[in-house]
């Protein structure tokens, strides 16, 4: 396993990390759950995933009995959260940024998952109805307290981003350390080209997600649509509608072509080539099962491969490299 700094902090991830969403208390039973995590983590995996949201509290709890269980050095492994659509409760202060929810989201989060303390945790989305000194200043406050140790975003704007860290850097407080953006071949510009100077000035960590987009960067989705896959889900139809596309399974088939003859699978081409890029932190992993994971946690073996030329040939096929703005 490869290890990298997350951003400009001292704090050192697994290139390849494992998340629970759509998984954990949902699609997988939970000693298939227990199995990921023990395979991951003796495959040098040291971050798992997690979310208020991610089955309403019970992706959580599942993680938490798993880690309880296994009983390892606390000091080996970094958990997260991620705070803001809530845990199914629908009344005022029940989601959001603001101070109540989140301290509450916290403590919750802490005991479904059985620690004393989250390594890291995220602001699931911005709040434009929260003012972002008060988030700020929460986070920084459970810093202190010590029920955190790194606080980021998922899915915010470089703007939104860099607002968070000129209200911290004017209050004397903590600022975010890293922002958890979705990134695969389909899905560029955030991690590509809007981060691009935020990496620089602020040193942002990435804990890349859905570096398989949802599963199309596969060969499942290529002749049939299968059934019991995460876009077959109830609920998910919008994940399916906007996934599954004829323009973007043809480019899949010939993305499989192509790793055909480099003589690998799909999928490992898909996540290393997430994984060629310096400013990810890490690539999480999702997986129902174990055979599925045994694969894709082989990917870092992969990045060699990608010279000049297969490179080349993959931004042929897919069409969309992102335009830099103008400096």
């Amino acid at each position: 396993m490869e290890y990298r700094y997350l951003g400009r902090s001292g704090l050192q991830v697994s290139a390849l990390s494992l998340g629970s969403w759509l998984t954990f208390g949902k699609q997988i039973e939970d000693q298939t759950a227990e199995r990921l995590m023990a395979l991951a983590y003796e495959r040098g995996v040291n971050f798992f995933d997690n979310a208020e949201i991610y089955s309403r509290g019970q992706s959580e709890i599942v993680m938490g009995k798993i880690l309880n269980k296994m009983n390892w050095d606390r000091s080996s492994y970094v958990v997260s959260s991620k705070v803001f659509f809530g845990d199914g409760g629908k009344l005022p202060n029940q989601t959001g940024l603001n101070r109540k929810h989140v301290m509450e989201a916290c403590h919750a989060a802490l005991k479904r998952l059985q620690v004393d303390y989250l390594d890291l945790y995220f602001c699931h989305r911005p709040d434009k109805k929260t003012p972002i000194e008060e988030t700020v200043r929460t986070m920084n406050h459970l810093i202190e307290q010590g029920k955190i140790l790194y606080w980021g975003t998922s899915e915010w704007s470089a703007q939104e981003i860099m607002e968070a860290h000129m209200v911290a850097r004017e209050h004397h407080l903590i600022g975010p350390t890293m922002e958890q953006p979705q990134y695969n071949m389909f899905h560029r510009e955030k991690v590509e080209n809007e981060y691009s100077q935020i990496y620089q000035t602020v040193g942002l960590g990435t804990t890349i997600w859905s570096p398989l987009g949802s599963g199309v960067l596969t060969s499942k989705y290529l002749d049939r649509f299968p059934k019991d896959t995460r876009l077959s889900l109830e609920g998910l139809e919008w994940l399916k509608e906007r996934s599954l596309d004829e323009g973007k399974l043809n480019k899949v088939r010939e993305l499989n072509r192509l790793a055909e003859e480099l003589g690998v699978s799909l999928p490992r081409l898909a996540i290393a080539w997430c994984l060629r890029r310096s400013e990810v932190s890490t690539v999480i992993l999702g997986a129902s099962r174990p055979e599925q994971l045994e694969e894709t946690l082989t990917s870092l073996e992969v990045v060699p491969m990608l010279t000049s030329e297969v490179e080349d040939q993959i931004e042929s096929i897919l069409d969309n490299r992102p335009v830099p703005p103008p400096f």
